[in-house]
């Protein structure tokens, strides 16, 4: 599907060169996120109309900055213990605290170049209702302000003073039947249902004419790849009772402009510009941004401001890249996404914030970055997530594409707090269809600018009611050219027919082969865009901070507390049954831990492996999750305290850009590509040993292939023990292009389809591996060479006779503990007899020194 933007006419003279003597703009905007004090009204005598004025004194108010929750403020505070999200403490939270409104107040001085000057106060979001006072007035109250990703604005030029401004603003928590923020069953709800003033709170400043909703958007078309048209977008607001005559202007890499408009009293006028207007907005030979594993993600910037007769009456500062989005169909009928032009396998994870909403550019960087590390190139937002569009301005420039929109928490009545339909959900009545449209509107306007953002999600596990997607579609046809779906699931529109995606689980445990044989629900074909295999063991450090020494062994209710809190994943059921079935009991903590991490890491390679092999009759996969809003069991591939899980890097070799592939099903090894260039000739080493160290086969051959075109390799035999499968593929100039392990079971899972539910296939029987409980004992020396700072080259040697199997590196700090971020060219891996590996470890910012810690199945801890 393509679209474009209606373009509004104009019959106005473009001039193409600015002025000579433009003025500078000035500073417009002032950030009010320090110097807050926080307050439940329960314990405060202040009303509105007290707290917004000078004299206002009482002791006991929290320091707080915005955006922030109570919960977040309350920890900040001390008032509850750092660990708070370890053991089950979260329980001692009294909730009690949260069903009166809070009190937000703060003072702030405007700066001297904004005096004289139209003045807005602005709100990005407020979860869930408020009432608003500045300076003894009341600029709205609760019965109009509400709406968790409503964005609000008033004009307070009238009432701000030169010295010190009052505001204060009374937050209450979402009740029963209102669209919220929300965690659905992935995370316990937050004890004060992250109620409070969680996104920016802001001052802008403008001369008579101020700009609003400025945007920059790509025309371009990769049948006409040496050119780009762009459009703006800018709505100009004149806020005096006199005609202005003034001057639109801009400049951006490609050129400048200025057009002359004039505006008369109180016009508000939305302008649309291309480059039939203007030239500067013709760009030739665009650099292009690509999504992580394409291309570099390309950003331009431009400047585009409103001036009146020597001055500048507004300004903004816009970064925007050129690039392209479209829909397309397989020949089965499922719905793929192109960028500038190439067909993409979306390969993702599930986001979520912080469960107090605590996250920070720093965290939010370094989770971006571990998509990254991962080569994942997808990252999708069930909810429009982030404190700020900081989030998204990573993504932009590190290359992830997003899938923006909303949540399946308004479309189930046990979340929501009121009744749903089958089909639509919850957002059914008149009321409830103009609050959400109008939430979107506010979302895709704050949003659009981003490149990153492919698709909006108009719906998660259900449709929009048809009254609710026909005002989407009106609004996006002319304010918007990406496509949207009606649903991540696999509903059909009466407005625009199926989705073509799906959401049919699994969520809960499946064989490694589950991925290959299943042709029904969530197996390897078409736009997989939420599933996981639920229990995926943290590291190591994780599980020991998350549970207490006391608790830690048998299981017991605070595991089950780290669980998820629904009936089919509160508990570890399913995944200790898979557990045991292939290795018997665990002896104890270590002996199931070292289990688990393995099974985790086991159940999520062949995952995103088949949907590589599977193209191009896959489009999509989607991780549920990518990370954790606080330590948990299930679904996650960076754990909640930033390390990276087993699965983490289960994932990361999966999607090496080229890589050798085992296809359970048929027992192949399929060579795989997504690289636009191919993979160029290569040699392929593929050895199967058992885990006596005797080797059942040694293969090597030579293969190329193109782009999202698997090549069969060779079919293994069957064996009749459990096997290591390494791939090894090396290019031309002896550089390895990939390492890849896979453990070959005798027997595979079971599964018995016929009573596949939503979330779970049930399985017969499951693969053997009890003969790994007694391996032979392996010898591996390490050593370490700090070739910089900030880099480690681990270089390790198996000097035994046997596999060291499921070798686990640590980078720890002066005090032992891991080093956040860290990023490990591989892990979790096995080295063959007599094999050598030097792996890289990157730790980022931080440069002191760091040890290296290595465990592993079959032998003894070793440090340097």
């Amino acid at each position: 599907m393509k679209s474009s933007l209606f373009l509004i006419p104009l019959f106005l003279t473009v001039n193409h060169l600015a002025s000579e003597s433009s003025p500078s703009p000035e500073k417009n905007r002032l950030l009010l996120e320090k110097n807050w004090q926080v307050m439940p009204s329960s314990k405060t005598a202040g009303t509105g109309l007290s707290l917004s004025r000078a004299g206002f004194s009482e002791p006991g108010w929290y320091p707080a900055t915005v955006p922030s929750t109570p919960m977040a403020i309350l920890l900040q505070a001390g008032v509850y213990p750092a660990d708070l999200l370890s053991s089950n403490h979260l329980k001692q939270v009294d909730r009690a605290q949260f069903t009166c409104s809070w009190w937000y107040k703060t003072s702030f001085r405007i700066p001297e170049t904004a005096k004289g000057k139209t003045a807005f106060l602005h709100f990005d979001g407020i979860n869930y209702r408020a009432s608003i006072w500045l300076n003894g007035t009341c600029l709205g109250r609760a019965d109009s302000i509400y709406g968790a990703y409503r964005q609000f604005e008033f004009d307070v030029t009238a009432l701000l003073v030169p010295g010190e401004n009052h505001l204060a603003v009374e937050v209450f928590k979402p009740q029963p039947g209102e669209p919220t923020i929300g965690f659905v069953d992935w995370n316990p709800v937050p004890p004060d249902q992250n109620m409070g003033v969680w996104r920016p709170v802001y001052l802008t400043f403008s001369g008579p004419v101020r700009m609003k909703n400025t945007a920059i958007l790509p025309a371009y078309s990769p049948e006409n790849p040496t050119v780009s048209n762009l459009i703006l977008e800018v709505t100009l607001e004149n806020k005096s009772g006199q005609p202005v005559d003034g001057t639109l202007t801009g400049s951006l890499e490609t050129g400048s402009f200025s057009l002359p408009v004039r505006l008369m009293p109180h016009e508000v006028r939305r302008l649309q510009l291309d480059s039939a207007r203007i030239s500067a907005f013709r760009v030739k030979n665009p650099r292009l941004w690509w999504c992580n594993g394409l291309g570099q993600p390309e950003l331009y910037s431009a400047t585009v401001s409103f001036e009146t007769p020597g001055r500048v009456s507004d300004s903004d500062s816009l970064t925007f890249g050129i690039r392209s989005v479209e829909t397309y169909l397989t020949p089965e009928g499922h719905k793929g996404f192109k960028l500038n032009g190439k067909p993409v396998l979306i390969l993702g994870g599930g986001w979520v914030d912080d469960l107090f909403l605590r996250d920070t550019p720093e965290s939010n960087e370094r989770q971006v970055l571990a998509a990254k590390d991962m080569n994942l190139n997808t990252i999708r937002l069930e909810g429009f997530w982030g404190t700020s569009r900081n989030l998204y301005d990573l993504c932009d420039r590190h290359g992830i594409l997003l899938m923006a929109g909303w949540s399946c928490q308004w479309e189930w009545e046990s979340y929501l707090g009121k009744a749903c339909t089958d089909e639509f959900g919850g957002i059914t009545s008149p009321e409830d269809v103009d609050l959400i449209a109008r939430s979107f509107e506010d979302q895709v306007l704050w949003l659009r600018q981003h490149p990153s953002i492919f698709v909006w999600m108009a719906g998660s596990d259900k449709i929009p009611v048809p009254e609710l997607e026909q005002k989407y579609r009106e609004f996006l046809k002319t304010r918007d050219n990406r496509p949207y779906l009606i649903s991540a699931g696999g509903g059909v529109s009466q407005l625009s027919g199926p989705s073509g995606v799906k959401m049919r689980g699994p969520y809960q445990f499946v064989g490694p082969n589950y991925w290959f044989e299943d042709s029904l629900r969530g197996g390897a074909f078409g736009f997989n865009t939420e599933t996981g295999p639920g229990i995926q063991m943290p590291s190591a450090w994780s599980v020991r901070n998350m549970i207490p020494a006391g608790h830690r062994w048998p299981q017991d209710s605070v595991w089950l507390f780290h669980c998820n809190p629904s009936d089919v994943f509160k508990d570890f059921g399913l995944f200790n049954s898979a557990l045991e079935g292939r290795f018997g009991k665990p002896a104890g903590f270590e002996d199931y831990l070292k289990k688990s991490q393995f099974l985790s890491w086991e159940i999520t390679k062949p995952m995103f492996e088949a949907f590589r092999a599977g193209e191009p009759k896959t489009t999509g996969l989607i991780q549920w999750m990518l990370n954790s809003a606080w330590p948990s069991f299930y679904w996650q591939l960076l754990d909640y305290d930033g390390l990276p899980a087993p699965s983490y890097f289960a994932a990361k070799s999966a999607l090496k850009p080229v890589q050798a592939v085992y296809t359970y099903k048929n027992r192949e090894v399929v060579l795989v590509c997504s690289d636009l260039s191919g993979t160029g000739k290569l040699a392929a080493e593929i050895t199967l040993v058992s885990f006596t160290g005797r080797v059942l086969l040694k293969n090597s051959l030579h293969a190329e292939t193109g782009y999202r075109l698997p090549v069969r390799l060779m079919t293994v035999p069957e064996q009749n023990e459990p096997a290591l499968l390494v791939t090894r593929l090396t290019r031309p100039d002896g550089t390895v292009a990939s390492v890849n392990q896979t453990v070959i079971p005798v027997n595979p899972d079971l599964h018995d389809w016929e009573k596949s539910s939503w979330y779970h296939t049930p399985i017969l029987s499951y693969s053997d591996y009890r003969s790994l409980n007694s391996l032979e004992p392996a010898r591996v020396e390490m050593t370490v060479n700090r070739k910089e700072s900030g880099i480690q080259i681990v270089t390790l040697k198996n000097q035994s006779t046997v596999p060291a199997f499921f070798l686990s590196l640590e980078a720890l700090n002066e005090t032992g503990e891991p080093v956040i971020p860290v990023f490990w060219e591989d892990n979790y891996f096995s080295l063959l007899p007599g094999e050598s590996r030097q792996i890289t470890c990157r730790t980022g910012s931080f440069k002191s020194r760091v040890s290296v810690h290595l465990t592993g199945w079959n032998c003894e801890p070793v440090g340097n």
